[in-house]
């Protein structure tokens, strides 16, 4: 969950890593720091707080000829947020920077501790570069090999050693890293973000193979000593589309991204009019041979798990489990050659999601993930993969990587549905015409962009709310209120409508805001009823609706925001731009850092 670069090469170290870092930043801005060859000596600079604060500190200090280094922007897991704790971690020959966890780190302390060695920071980083430090004896590869074996848990590893100047060595167990060589030198990364300055070509190093970085090329091998030759992959996006592009936040910027990025993963997967998965290499035989579906994911990728159960349930007729990847493995799930496990991940290396997969496979079941990097871990280790088109998310609260998510899912019900004869070729035409004038309306939500930031005026004071909904209106308040919780810190709770009565309207009072989602005409009657019940206790109600045509007594809400009038199934797509929109603007009136929440990361590769 932290952001790493190192770079060595025919430019000054220093910028190319502080750049980095600054782009990296959305993966952990707790502390950064940076170390790097000067005059043959490892020299470390560091810090809590955020990049910034790092670059000054680079900035007034006088460096001389730096070409060669490794940098880190933490998200604290071991050890709170202090210079001490900050990476690069430097003990004897060893500097390194850390993402991941060790999980025997206290084990290691306690042998160490036998030695005498004494660790001067709280993190399971420092005991890692001890370790590597008592494998070495001169050959950097060998006491890599060494450690690797003496260490348990997650890492991507970032290296340099005291007397090798000029070359970086690199492993990782989970953690993604990424690299590319140019003429420029050689760089790698925990994010392509990082290397799309140098390159969009780019691979990602195979795990447990130790890369040697020089200014001249990029090595790889395997803990045998058998060299590996890297598969080359090919980024589709440009810096541009992970830059700012003139909005005040990226998640601004990732919301009005939606349209685009709903077209460009849907439009692939349509012929004559039907959805298709040819391209993506996923046989018909996935789906006719499954009696069962297990979706697992993590936050907002498991709601849009919770959308996809209820479409395939309703259309393709097949039970669907949706599981929190954290807990997947601990259920004792029953799984056997006639299950399809679905795991959903935005970066393609959530470590929890990651375990779900080996343990499906373990158990014979078909993988099929929902992943937006390409050659991600998540990716690599499923038996299927579809892609998400949405290019960078920036921001942690997902918007974009949410909608084409959702969108991906609608196209595996219809198919599902084609191919099991639950459709008919016209069913699936209607249905895909359905979908794409869905994401048309999404444009239209983005041009009433001042409407919602003029309702979320009417939370500026809200300590405590409510999402409520029904159906897919419960899924869509789920993730509204996860948005809300996680950028402007507002306590919400999403509740199905009707279980409200059954012990948590107790909490309803006064004021109390309560944002209602009532999109679906199959239980919109039942909705009102259940807005009433808070009404009539004094709740503050918002109420979301499809078209504004829907009769509406006033003195049920204090506002109303409709969604273009569309087919109630298309609905969560032009109802996520809503909640995102205000989640969005009520951090932006608490003046709160909209792209980088507290105590949150982007990329969670730790368990």
């Amino acid at each position: 969950m932290c952001g790493i670069i190192g770079f060595t090469g025919h430019l000054d170290a220093t910028k190319v890593l502080t750049k980095g870092l600054a782009e990296l930043e959305y993966r952990g801005y707790d502390s950064a720091g940076i170390a790097f060859f000067e005059n043959e000596e490892i020299r470390t600079i560091k810090t809590a707080g955020k990049v910034a604060c790092l670059k000054e500190k680079v900035e007034a200090s006088t460096i001389n000829d730096a070409t060669c280094g490794i940098g880190h922007t933490r998200w604290a897991t071991h050890g709170g947020v202090s210079d001490t704790n900050s990476h690069p971690h430097t003990f004897g020959n060893v500097t390194l920077i850390h993402n991941g966890i060790i999980e025997n780190y206290k084990e290691l302390q306690a042998e160490l501790a036998l030695q005498g060695k004494t660790p001067i920071s709280q993190t399971d980083t420092e005991i890692a570069a001890m370790i590597i430090d008592d494998c070495f004896d001169g050959d950097p590869i060998e006491a890599i090999k060494k450690a690797d074996a003496r260490l348990d848990g997650q890492y991507g590893f970032c290296i340099m050693f005291k007397g090798i100047p000029g070359k970086i060595f690199c492993i990782r167990n989970g953690s993604p890293l990424v690299a590319t060589h140019t003429e420029k030198g050689s760089v790698i990364a925990s994010d392509m973000v990082a290397l799309i300055d140098y390159s969009k070509d780019y691979f990602v190093l195979p795990e447990h193979v130790i890369a040697t970085l020089t200014a001249e090329d990029i090595t790889l091998v395997d803990l045998e000593g058998n060299n590996v030759e890297p598969e080359m992959l090919h980024v589709d996006w440009d810096i541009e589309a992970a830059m700012k592009g003139g909005y005040d936040y990226f998640m601004l910027k990732e919301i009005h991204d939606q349209p685009a990025a709903l077209m460009n993963t849907i439009t692939p997967r349509i012929k004559d009019g039907l959805p298709t998965f040819e391209a993506d290499n996923v046989p018909d035989e996935v789906f006719t041979n499954c009696n069962r579906i297990l979706i697992t994911a993590c936050g907002t990728a498991m709601h849009a798990g919770l959308v996809g159960k209820n479409l395939i349930e309703r259309i393709a007729r097949v039970p669907v489990t949706v599981d929190v990847a954290s807990e997947f493995r601990y259920n004792d799930p029953i799984m056997d050659e006639h299950t399809l496990v679905i795991t959903i991940s935005q970066s393609g290396e959530t470590a929890d999601t990651l375990a779900a997969i080996r343990l499906a496979k373990e158990h014979g079941a078909k993988t099929l993930s929902i992943v937006n990097v390409k050659g991600s871990t998540i990716a690599r280790e499923s038996d299927y993969v579809l892609y998400t088109h949405a290019g960078p998310e920036i921001a942690v609260a997902s918007t974009k990587a949410y909608t084409v998510q959702l969108s991906v899912f609608y196209l595996i019900a219809a198919r599902f549905a084609l191919v099991t004869n639950k459709f008919t070729e016209d069913d699936a035409r209607d249905y895909i015409t359905k979908l794409q004038q869905a994401i048309e309306s999404v444009n239209e939500v983005l041009a009433n962009e001042k409407d919602f930031e003029d309702v979320s005026a009417s939370l500026d004071t809200a300590e405590n709310l409510f999402y409520i909904g029904r159906g897919l209106d419960y899924c869509l308040a789920m993730e509204g209120s996860l948005k809300l919780k996680e950028i402007s810190y507002i306590h919400s709770e999403a509740y199905a409508a009707g279980e409200l009565k059954h012990g948590t309207i107790s909490l309803i009072t006064e004021d109390m805001p309560v944002i209602a989602i009532a999109t679906q005409n199959g239980v919109y009657s039942k909705m009102i009823s259940n807005i009433r019940e808070v009404k009539a206790r004094g709740a503050k109600v918002i109420l979301i609706t499809n078209g504004d045509d829907q009769n509406v007594d006033e003195s049920i809400c204090s506002f109303q925001v409709s969604i273009p009038k569309i087919d109630d199934m298309f609905a969560p797509f032009t109802t996520s731009v809503v909640i995102q929109y205000l989640a969005y603007f009520c951090a932006v009136r608490r003046a709160l850092n909209v792209d980088q929440p507290r105590n949150l990361a982007k990329s969670v590769t730790v368990e």
